[in-house]
């Protein structure tokens, strides 16, 4: 269990209104990324901005097509909360996050960056980092891993020299994910984290596992459709390897549904709706006795920077979304050989290149 540290009181004084505007910018991946259900060149992500007018904080959340997260979608659903937030008193996250998320119930994408972007703000205005309302030291941290996307074996071996990495992130879902581990494993001697995304059955990982942990797989994640309850039972009974949920685990209701089905879940900020519901789920898994993981989406430097502020509360993280990237749009947290370096300025720490543009 871990307690959010006060940040004392701010009295109405303090601060200029709130002003809330976002952009959307297109972010060139390096290689072509690709997974069981599509392929991705170029992501498209927004960036939200809180300000008073000194102090700004940023957020993001990407589009994607499995979660019907569009451009369209998000300007919708941000510009809906837009005055909520302009007419809001500063308040904790937590209590604003309560406020607007009855509003975005269809859309945790945006609530997501809106909330990013508001503990980044909350933050600075209080001359503190994130993470320092819920760790006191940045000790302990796990590694990032590094994900090799779905493609030919001879350039999935090829990322993986181009790009050594303690923990690498290997997604399957392919006719011959197999042999695809086997000739992998021969290129390096990094543990593998294997993301199926829902593409197995469970004979298939049962059977998967056995072979696996031969070969220095730590965890099998979200092999079965999030909805395969009865196959995802059968799975955690009888694996040999830990089983960590994604797609059956995206908000925070779900930890309860995976008690039983799964041994760790993986947290994404866009998907649970940002940091105040990753919170919650955190102690709600820990209660349960679950293994805890964050993971992100192909998000730029800000997203990430807003992620790794949890890295003190998991078991694991999957913050690599930034390092795929051809071109970023910001600086802040960085990665030295998996290992979260983070930037010394409060808040999340970003700085946009971009930031006269928002």
């Amino acid at each position: 269990m871990f307690v959010i540290l006060s940040a004392g009181v701010v009295t109405g004084a303090f601060f200029m209104a709130l002003k809330l505007t976002f952009q959307f910018y297109d972010l060139p991946l390096a290689h072509p990324f690709t997974i069981s259900r599509y392929t991705v060149n170029v992501q498209k992500t927004v960036v939200v901005c809180i300000s008073d007018g000194e102090i700004s904080g940023y957020g993001e959340a990407t589009v994607n097509p499995y979660y019907h997260s569009t451009v369209e979608r998000l300007t919708e659903s941000i510009s809906k909360v837009k005055p909520i937030i302009e007419n809001s008193e500063m308040i904790h996250p937590s209590d604003l996050w309560q406020i607007v998320a009855p509003h975005l119930q269809e859309d945790y994408f945006a609530l997501c960056a809106i909330d990013e972007a508001y503990w980044d703000f909350y933050s600075r205005r209080h001359k503190r980092t994130l993470r320092s309302f819920w760790a006191a030291a940045d000790e302990n941290l796990p590694l990032t891993s590094y994900t090799i996307a779905i493609d030919s074996i001879e350039m999935m071996q090829q990322k993986i020299i181009e790009k050594p990495w303690p923990v690498y992130k290997i997604k399957l879902g392919t006719q011959n994910d197999l042999q695809i581990v086997e000739l992998l494993r021969k290129t390096t001697d990094s543990v593998f984290r294997i993301d199926a995304n829902c593409a197995w059955t469970a004979d298939e990982t049962i059977e998967y596992s056995k072979i696996f942990k031969q070969l220095n797989v730590e965890f099998i994640e979200q092999p079965l459709k999030a909805n395969d309850f009865e196959g995802m039972k059968k799975v955690c009974e009888h694996s040999v390897l830990p089983i960590i949920a994604d797609e059956s685990c995206q908000r925070e209701d779900d930890v309860n549904s995976c008690d039983g089905l799964f041994h760790g879940i993986n947290i994404k900020l866009t998907k649970c709706g940002g940091i105040t519901s990753a919170l919650r789920m955190i102690e709600n898994g820990r209660d349960k006795g679950l293994k805890i993981m964050a993971g992100c989406m192909t998000e730029s430097t800000v997203g990430i920077s807003a992620l790794a502020q949890i890295a003190p509360l998991l078991d694991y993280i999957d913050a690599d979304g930034a390092l795929l990237l051809k071109q970023d749009i910001a600086k802040g947290v960085s990665f030295d050989f998996g290992k979260i370096r983070y930037s010394e300025n409060f808040g999340i720490g970003v700085e946009l290149y971009t930031e006269k543009s928002i």
